[in-house]
């Protein structure tokens, strides 16, 4: 993740934020515990937020990628998505997370892609889809965040 500077924005999403005196990348990574887990976002819009997982390191004993580990990947890019789309005067606070997991990973990269369910005025809901290499799904979760004013945060 030491890489999230390489993040591609969409030039409306850099125009929206270029007053906000924010690190854009920094912003929009997936912070501390997405660090120690490799997370890397590659992509990130209101309406598609892509990122990437190693498979290695984030395993549980039987060697199979953690369900803990898809969750933080699906919530990391879900709330990325819930962010960009409620704009600098908003935070989005995660209120629901839901991920079935479909078929066990070994080794490799994963990638999550999130998009948008519903993009409201107080709540925005993400779809996001985690596959294997072979573009094989993985996981399937949806995310929820409301949406508040940063002031009130």
């Amino acid at each position: 993740m030491g890489e999230h500077g390489k993040t591609t924005f969409p030039q409306e999403v850099l125009d929206q934020w270029s007053g906000s005196g924010l690190d854009l990348p920094a912003l929009f990574s997936a912070g501390h515990l997405g660090e120690r887990m490799s997370v890397r976002v590659v992509e990130a819009s209101p309406e598609r937020v892509v990122g990437t997982m190693p498979v290695e390191g984030n395993t549980q004993p039987y060697g199979l990628l953690h369900g803990g580990a898809s969750a933080v990947l699906a919530e990391t890019l879900g709330s990325i998505g819930a962010m960009l789309h409620g704009g600098p005067s908003r935070i989005a606070v995660g209120v629901d997370l839901n991920c079935t997991h479909h078929r066990g990973v070994r080794s490799g990269m994963v990638t999550g892609v999130a998009t948008p369910v519903h993009r409201g005025r107080t709540t925005a809901t993400y779809e996001i889809v985690v596959t294997d290499e072979n573009d094989k799904r993985v996981c399937s979760a949806r995310l929820t965040c409301v949406l508040r004013d940063a002031e009130a945060a």
